[in-house]
Protein backbone atom coordinates (compact mmCIF):
# COMPACT_ATOMS: atom_id res chain seq x y z
CA UNK A 1 0.00 0.00 0.00
CA UNK A 2 2.55 2.56 0.75
CA UNK A 3 4.11 1.96 -2.80
CA UNK A 4 0.48 3.55 -4.08
CA UNK A 5 0.53 1.16 -6.62
CA UNK A 6 -2.53 1.99 -9.46
CA UNK A 7 -2.43 -1.37 -11.58
CA UNK A 8 -1.99 -4.82 -11.29
CA UNK A 9 -1.77 -7.90 -13.53
CA UNK A 10 -2.69 -10.92 -12.16
CA UNK A 11 -0.85 -13.78 -13.75
CA UNK A 12 -1.26 -16.95 -11.66
CA UNK A 13 -4.90 -17.80 -11.58
CA UNK A 14 -4.92 -18.94 -8.17
CA UNK A 15 -7.58 -17.04 -5.62
CA UNK A 16 -4.60 -15.97 -3.77
CA UNK A 17 -2.65 -14.23 -6.47
CA UNK A 18 -5.75 -11.96 -6.80
CA UNK A 19 -6.10 -11.68 -3.10
CA UNK A 20 -2.90 -9.89 -2.52
CA UNK A 21 -3.49 -6.89 -5.01
CA UNK A 22 -7.25 -6.53 -3.43
CA UNK A 23 -5.87 -6.53 0.07
CA UNK A 24 -2.92 -3.85 -0.90
CA UNK A 25 -6.39 -1.71 -2.00
CA UNK A 26 -4.35 -1.51 -5.58
CA UNK A 27 -7.39 0.35 -8.04
CA UNK A 28 -7.22 -1.66 -11.03
CA UNK A 29 -6.52 -4.95 -11.21
CA UNK A 30 -6.45 -7.25 -14.44
CA UNK A 31 -6.75 -10.57 -14.24
CA UNK A 32 -8.14 -14.27 -15.57
CA UNK A 33 -11.42 -15.36 -14.03
CA UNK A 34 -11.05 -18.61 -11.72
CA UNK A 35 -10.95 -19.98 -8.79
CA UNK A 36 -13.98 -18.03 -7.44
CA UNK A 37 -12.09 -14.66 -7.61
CA UNK A 38 -13.72 -12.14 -9.93
CA UNK A 39 -14.66 -10.47 -7.32
CA UNK A 40 -11.35 -9.55 -6.91
CA UNK A 41 -10.58 -8.15 -9.92
CA UNK A 42 -11.93 -5.06 -11.46
CA UNK A 43 -11.13 -6.36 -14.55
CA UNK A 44 -11.68 -10.11 -14.57
CA UNK A 45 -10.87 -11.39 -18.18
CA UNK A 46 -12.57 -14.55 -20.55
CA UNK A 47 -9.62 -16.41 -21.40
CA UNK A 48 -9.82 -18.36 -25.00
CA UNK A 49 -7.59 -21.29 -24.53
CA UNK A 50 -7.33 -22.30 -27.94
CA UNK A 51 -6.66 -19.15 -29.54
CA UNK A 52 -3.96 -18.66 -26.84
CA UNK A 53 -2.27 -21.94 -26.18
CA UNK A 54 1.24 -20.45 -25.31
CA UNK A 55 1.00 -18.97 -20.86
CA UNK A 56 3.55 -16.12 -22.98
CA UNK A 57 0.88 -14.91 -24.84
CA UNK A 58 -1.73 -15.26 -22.25
CA UNK A 59 0.03 -12.59 -19.80
CA UNK A 60 0.78 -10.54 -22.95
CA UNK A 61 -2.67 -10.14 -23.84
CA UNK A 62 -3.85 -9.11 -20.19
CA UNK A 63 -2.00 -5.92 -21.18
CA UNK A 64 -4.12 -5.46 -24.36
CA UNK A 65 -6.50 -3.39 -24.09
CA UNK A 66 -10.01 -5.71 -24.63
CA UNK A 67 -10.70 -6.44 -28.82
CA UNK A 68 -7.25 -5.11 -29.96
CA UNK A 69 -4.50 -7.19 -31.75
CA UNK A 70 -2.13 -9.10 -29.34
CA UNK A 71 2.01 -8.71 -30.26
CA UNK A 72 3.74 -11.62 -30.61
CA UNK A 73 6.07 -11.42 -27.75
CA UNK A 74 10.12 -11.08 -28.42
CA UNK A 75 11.50 -14.02 -27.45
CA UNK A 76 13.55 -13.34 -23.73
CA UNK A 77 17.08 -12.32 -23.72
CA UNK A 78 19.18 -12.86 -20.84
CA UNK A 79 22.75 -10.71 -21.18
CA UNK A 80 25.40 -13.18 -19.12
CA UNK A 81 27.96 -11.63 -16.38
CA UNK A 82 31.14 -12.99 -18.29
CA UNK A 83 33.47 -12.06 -15.06
CA UNK A 84 31.28 -13.54 -12.74
CA UNK A 85 31.31 -16.64 -15.06
CA UNK A 86 34.93 -16.49 -14.93
CA UNK A 87 34.95 -16.40 -11.04
CA UNK A 88 32.33 -19.30 -10.40
CA UNK A 89 34.67 -21.18 -12.83
CA UNK A 90 37.10 -21.03 -10.76
CA UNK A 91 35.46 -21.02 -7.41
CA UNK A 92 34.14 -24.32 -8.49
CA UNK A 93 37.49 -25.73 -10.23
CA UNK A 94 35.32 -25.83 -13.80
CA UNK A 95 37.36 -25.21 -16.96
CA UNK A 96 35.96 -24.98 -20.97
CA UNK A 97 39.05 -26.74 -22.24
CA UNK A 98 36.58 -29.13 -23.78
CA UNK A 99 33.25 -28.57 -24.93
CA UNK A 100 30.83 -28.28 -22.32
CA UNK A 101 27.07 -30.24 -22.22
CA UNK A 102 24.84 -28.94 -19.21
CA UNK A 103 22.52 -31.55 -17.75
CA UNK A 104 19.58 -29.96 -15.80
CA UNK A 105 17.78 -33.14 -14.07
CA UNK A 106 15.74 -31.61 -12.02
CA UNK A 107 12.04 -29.93 -11.83
CA UNK A 108 10.40 -28.69 -9.18
CA UNK A 109 6.91 -29.34 -10.32
CA UNK A 110 6.79 -32.81 -9.53
CA UNK A 111 8.80 -36.46 -10.59
CA UNK A 112 6.74 -36.13 -14.05
CA UNK A 113 8.39 -33.92 -15.64
CA UNK A 114 11.73 -35.57 -15.23
CA UNK A 115 13.75 -37.81 -17.57
CA UNK A 116 14.85 -40.69 -15.23
CA UNK A 117 17.95 -40.61 -13.61
CA UNK A 118 19.07 -43.93 -15.49
CA UNK A 119 18.49 -42.39 -18.88
CA UNK A 120 20.57 -39.16 -17.78
CA UNK A 121 23.57 -41.71 -16.70
CA UNK A 122 23.47 -43.39 -20.11
CA UNK A 123 23.72 -40.00 -22.11
CA UNK A 124 26.09 -38.75 -19.45
CA UNK A 125 28.44 -41.17 -20.63
CA UNK A 126 27.73 -40.56 -23.74
CA UNK A 127 28.84 -37.48 -24.44
CA UNK A 128 31.69 -37.98 -22.05
CA UNK A 129 33.12 -40.90 -24.43
CA UNK A 130 32.54 -38.05 -27.06
CA UNK A 131 34.92 -35.39 -25.56
CA UNK A 132 32.19 -33.52 -23.55
CA UNK A 133 32.86 -31.82 -20.60
CA UNK A 134 29.67 -32.99 -18.19
CA UNK A 135 28.23 -30.44 -15.70
CA UNK A 136 24.68 -31.04 -14.39
CA UNK A 137 23.15 -27.90 -13.09
CA UNK A 138 20.33 -26.65 -11.12
CA UNK A 139 19.30 -25.15 -7.34
CA UNK A 140 19.71 -27.47 -4.00
CA UNK A 141 16.10 -29.06 -4.35
CA UNK A 142 17.51 -30.23 -7.72
CA UNK A 143 20.31 -32.21 -5.68
CA UNK A 144 18.51 -35.52 -5.62
CA UNK A 145 17.68 -36.01 -9.10
CA UNK A 146 21.74 -34.87 -9.74
CA UNK A 147 22.77 -36.99 -7.27
CA UNK A 148 22.18 -40.69 -8.85
CA UNK A 149 24.04 -39.08 -11.88
CA UNK A 150 27.15 -38.02 -10.10
CA UNK A 151 27.69 -41.43 -8.07
CA UNK A 152 27.46 -43.52 -11.65
CA UNK A 153 29.21 -41.49 -14.13
CA UNK A 154 33.06 -40.44 -12.76
CA UNK A 155 34.01 -37.40 -14.44
CA UNK A 156 30.69 -35.51 -14.29
CA UNK A 157 30.95 -32.07 -12.70
CA UNK A 158 28.16 -31.61 -10.04
CA UNK A 159 27.07 -27.78 -9.12
CA UNK A 160 23.37 -28.35 -8.19
CA UNK A 161 22.65 -26.54 -5.29
CA UNK A 162 26.06 -24.49 -5.52
CA UNK A 163 24.97 -21.64 -7.31
CA UNK A 164 22.81 -18.60 -7.26
CA UNK A 165 20.30 -18.39 -9.75
CA UNK A 166 22.37 -15.24 -12.29
CA UNK A 167 25.66 -17.49 -11.11
CA UNK A 168 23.68 -20.14 -12.87
CA UNK A 169 22.51 -18.45 -15.81
CA UNK A 170 26.35 -17.26 -16.67
CA UNK A 171 27.53 -20.55 -16.18
CA UNK A 172 24.80 -21.71 -18.74
CA UNK A 173 26.04 -19.40 -21.22
CA UNK A 174 29.41 -21.22 -21.53
CA UNK A 175 27.36 -24.32 -22.82
CA UNK A 176 28.02 -26.04 -25.94
CA UNK A 177 24.25 -27.74 -25.56
CA UNK A 178 22.13 -27.62 -22.69
CA UNK A 179 20.31 -30.83 -21.98
CA UNK A 180 16.75 -30.00 -19.77
CA UNK A 181 13.74 -30.92 -18.44
CA UNK A 182 11.00 -28.54 -18.73
CA UNK A 183 11.82 -26.00 -15.88
CA UNK A 184 12.64 -22.58 -14.96
CA UNK A 185 16.63 -23.65 -16.04
CA UNK A 186 15.25 -24.91 -19.83
CA UNK A 187 13.92 -21.12 -20.36
CA UNK A 188 17.37 -19.82 -18.61
CA UNK A 189 19.53 -21.71 -21.30
CA UNK A 190 16.93 -20.67 -24.22
CA UNK A 191 17.21 -17.03 -22.94
CA UNK A 192 21.35 -17.11 -23.21
CA UNK A 193 20.68 -18.42 -26.53
CA UNK A 194 22.66 -21.69 -25.98
CA UNK A 195 21.93 -24.77 -28.35
CA UNK A 196 19.07 -26.72 -26.03
CA UNK A 197 17.26 -30.50 -26.04
CA UNK A 198 14.30 -29.75 -23.97
CA UNK A 199 12.88 -32.84 -22.74
CA UNK A 200 8.81 -32.70 -22.45
CA UNK A 201 6.79 -35.67 -21.12
CA UNK A 202 3.98 -34.65 -18.27
CA UNK A 203 3.63 -31.19 -19.93
CA UNK A 204 3.12 -29.43 -23.39
CA UNK A 205 5.34 -27.56 -25.79
CA UNK A 206 2.59 -25.51 -26.66
CA UNK A 207 1.97 -24.52 -23.65
CA UNK A 208 5.81 -23.37 -22.07
CA UNK A 209 8.31 -23.78 -24.78
CA UNK A 210 11.56 -22.77 -24.75
CA UNK A 211 11.66 -19.43 -26.77
CA UNK A 212 14.54 -19.81 -28.71
CA UNK A 213 15.51 -20.31 -32.29
CA UNK A 214 18.52 -22.83 -31.64
CA UNK A 215 16.40 -25.33 -29.05
CA UNK A 216 14.62 -28.65 -29.56
CA UNK A 217 11.84 -30.10 -28.06
CA UNK A 218 12.23 -34.27 -28.22
CA UNK A 219 9.09 -35.86 -26.62
CA UNK A 220 7.04 -38.98 -26.97
CA UNK A 221 3.62 -38.87 -29.05
CA UNK A 222 1.35 -40.62 -26.93
CA UNK A 223 -2.45 -40.35 -25.89
CA UNK A 224 -1.95 -39.48 -21.71
CA UNK A 225 0.69 -36.54 -22.80
CA UNK A 226 0.71 -34.06 -22.02
CA UNK A 227 -1.24 -35.03 -18.56
CA UNK A 228 -0.35 -31.94 -16.59
CA UNK A 229 -0.05 -34.18 -13.29
CA UNK A 230 3.29 -34.10 -10.44
CA UNK A 231 3.49 -37.54 -10.84
CA UNK A 232 2.29 -40.59 -13.41
CA UNK A 233 -1.58 -41.30 -12.67
CA UNK A 234 -1.21 -44.38 -14.53
CA UNK A 235 1.90 -45.24 -13.14
CA UNK A 236 4.18 -46.55 -16.42
CA UNK A 237 5.48 -42.69 -16.92
CA UNK A 238 5.98 -44.05 -20.56
CA UNK A 239 6.09 -40.57 -21.83
CA UNK A 240 9.94 -40.00 -20.17
CA UNK A 241 10.55 -43.94 -19.89
CA UNK A 242 10.50 -44.04 -23.84
CA UNK A 243 12.32 -41.42 -24.80
CA UNK A 244 15.35 -43.00 -25.81
CA UNK A 245 18.86 -41.61 -23.91
CA UNK A 246 21.04 -42.00 -27.87
CA UNK A 247 18.28 -40.46 -29.29
CA UNK A 248 19.10 -37.43 -27.30
CA UNK A 249 22.57 -37.74 -27.42
CA UNK A 250 22.20 -38.01 -31.45
CA UNK A 251 20.39 -34.25 -30.77
CA UNK A 252 22.61 -32.91 -28.47
CA UNK A 253 25.81 -34.15 -30.22
CA UNK A 254 23.79 -32.41 -33.45
CA UNK A 255 23.06 -29.39 -32.02
CA UNK A 256 26.49 -28.67 -30.32
CA UNK A 257 28.73 -29.18 -33.89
Amino acid sequence: RSYGYALAFVLPNSFKSALIPWLARIPRRVGYAGEMRRVLLTEARRLDRKALPRLVDRFVALAVPRGRLIPTPPAPMLVPNIANAGAAMRGLTLSTHRPIAILCPGAEYGPAKRWPAEHFITLARRLLDAGYAVWLMGSPNDQPAARPIAEAVAGVRDVTGRTDLGTAIDLLSLASVVVSNDSGLMHAAAAVGRPLIALFGSSSPDYTPPLSPVAQVTRIDIECSPCFQRECPLGHFKCMRDLDPERVYQLAHTAAA
